[in-house]
């Protein structure tokens, strides 16, 4: 037990609760708070004593921090940040205290775990892990002693990020610039491509599917044996009790390379979850972007002569009925023409429009509102939404799939099979592939620009983008008809370049942007055949 001490004037330090290179954790509590509230206090000391490195380091320290301070706010399995600070040029987090037991602990004093407790923790896990990554935040150590089961409840608990453990490792090189000095996770439960410093979403399904194995068997990974000739882990001899069905899923959670795992925490949660029951449709289902109004018209019974039968000794008369069924046609009818009307009379706005290159440049054509142009901009012509296959909600939804799929496509990894699944026409051509020959097209003296899709010029130049915040705020238009669809959202997204290490400037932004989709129905899917940022409606 350590003598008690008051940080930043408020925290007494009641004990430690952990050390390690970076720093200790203590149990604290608050003595400005009326309760004496108890917390954990994260004390985190940067790697080097360089002034510049110390300032670029309370730079990011803020931001995780209010990246942790809204994970905690929005769900209850990640701890509130309560505060932070900087003392004695040591950084500080303030986080609510979790009241359980780690995994490690819960297997040292119980032994392994049955099927249906993994499969639970795994169940109640994985949405706080896809809440963590639809904020482009990968955690990086996820392991047994970093989930903690609440006394209150049973519920599993998310608890030590390691993005601010990176910022804390962050120094200088010789040339003067910055980078992260250390990589984070903890060795047998971290895969490869994390141990090189480039992890991605489904490095932490990997991490959590060696948690869930340790559960079953008592083992950490480096006590387990793999197979010699494909290099997958040899686990299920020391858990010979569980279903098929688990422990395929659990097998592809840890697999080797990053595209033979789930892409998504969802994704493996859906392969968690019991088939829906397949239920026979009695009506045949309307088209996409139309619902039909319920008949309020009771179905008449036909004799066999084909004549209709009276309902009821006190039913309706047979002009009572075409009284009904006109009334309703009536509805529909007038209904129908004051939907083409208003759909008829959406406003077209003036533009300025914003085309991104393949190297990722932007150039605008400022174009003043009011300003007469010998070919206006508009939307194609469309018919009614009834004769559309892509309906407004199909259409929302593979944009949202797409921004969610932008770090991994154009940041490390490069997961050009997701553009496959999102993208068609010219949007595929200027992202994905322009020809499949990039060298030969250069080397015959065709420009660069019309060589390389956005991700090859990515990948020779060694650069790539991070995204931060990502959010659709709201629709402003939709138009459909046949196979093809436009939709335009207002849109909020930050990104950042990274060339050879550095931020390139130019190339990075915080900015809400009204965005023109334009989408087709291809082989039974939704995607988007181009995209055009056309207004710029705030910069920060």
């Amino acid at each position: 037990m350590i003598t008690p001490t008051l940080l930043d004037n408020r925290y007494k330090v009641l004990r430690v609760l952990g050390s390690g290179g970076f720093g200790e954790t203590f149990l604290a509590e608050d003595t400005q708070m009326p309760s004496g509230r108890r917390c954990v206090i994260k004390q985190l000391k940067p790697v080097g004593d360089n002034p510049q490195v110390y300032q670029l380091v309370q730079e990011r320290f803020q931001r995780e921090a209010a990246i942790l301070e809204e994970l905690g706010d929005r769900i209850d399995q990640i701890p509130r940040l309560y505060a932070y600070f900087s003392q004695n040029s040591q950084f500080y987090l303030v986080q609510e205290y979790v009241e359980g037991q780690t995994l490690t602990q819960k297997v040292q004093q119980q032994g392994v775990f049955s099927e249906s407790a993994v499969r639970e923790i795994l169940i109640n896990i994985l949405p706080v892990l896809d809440f963590v990554h639809s904020h482009r935040m990968v955690h990086r150590d996820i392991k047994p002693d970093n989930i903690i089961l609440r006394f209150s409840d049973g519920k599993p608990a998310l608890i030590d990020f390691g993005a601010v453990k990176e910022t804390m490792g962050t120094v200088m090189t010789p040339s003067g610039n910055s980078t992260r000095s250390i990589v984070i996770g903890t060795p047998g439960f971290m895969p490869m491509e994390q141990s090189v410093g480039r992890p991605v979403f489904s490095s932490d399904i990997y991490s959590l599917g060696l948690s869930a194995i340790y559960l079953l068997t008592g083992k950490i990974p480096p006590e387990l044996g793999t197979d010699p000739g494909t290099g997958e882990l040899m686990w299920r001899n020391f858990a010979v009790n569980v279903s098929p069905t688990l422990a395929a899923v659990l097998d592809k959670a840890v697999q080797q390379s990053p595209r033979d795992r789930y892409y998504s925490a969802k994704e493996m949660l859906a392969a968690l979850q019991p088939p829906a029951p397949v239920s026979t449709p009695v009506t045949t289902p309307p088209s996409a972007g139309y619902v039909s109004p319920p008949s309020t018209v009771p179905s008449t019974p036909i004799a066999n002569n084909g004549q209709s039968v009276a309902l009821s000794a006190g039913g309706l008369g047979t002009w009572q009925q075409a009284v009904i069924i006109g009334s309703v046609i009536g509805v529909i009818v007038i209904a129908g023409l004051w939907m083409m009307r208003i759909f008829g009379q959406s406003p077209q706005p003036e533009f300025t429009t914003i085309n991104p290159s393949p190297s990722g440049k932007v150039t605008s054509t400022p174009k003043p509102v009011g300003t007469p142009t010998s070919t206006p901009q508009s939307s194609p012509t469309f018919q009614p939404l009834s004769t559309a296959r892509i309906s407004q909600r199909a259409a929302l939804r593979v944009v949202q799939q797409w921004m969610r799929s932008k770090g991994d496509i154009f940041g490390p990894g490069y997961r050009t099979d997701l553009g496959t699944e999102f993208l068609t026409g010219i949007a595929y051509v200027n992202n994905i592939r322009k020809t499949d020959d990039p060298d030969a097209c250069l080397a015959s003296g065709i420009q660069e620009d019309d060589c390389l899709s956005s991700v090859d010029w990515l990948r020779r130049n060694n650069a790539y983008y991070s995204y931060g915040v990502q959010k659709l705020d709201y629709v402003e238009n939709f138009a459909a008809s046949g196979n093809k669809a436009t939709l335009e959202v207002v849109i909020t997204e930050e990104r950042t370049l990274y060339k050879n290490g550095k931020v390139a400037k130019d190339n990075t932004s915080f900015d809400t942007l009204l965005v023109r989709y334009s989408l087709e129905y291809v082989d039974g899917k939704t995607k988007i055949s181009d995209y055009k940022s056309v207004v710029k409606i705030r910069k920060e």
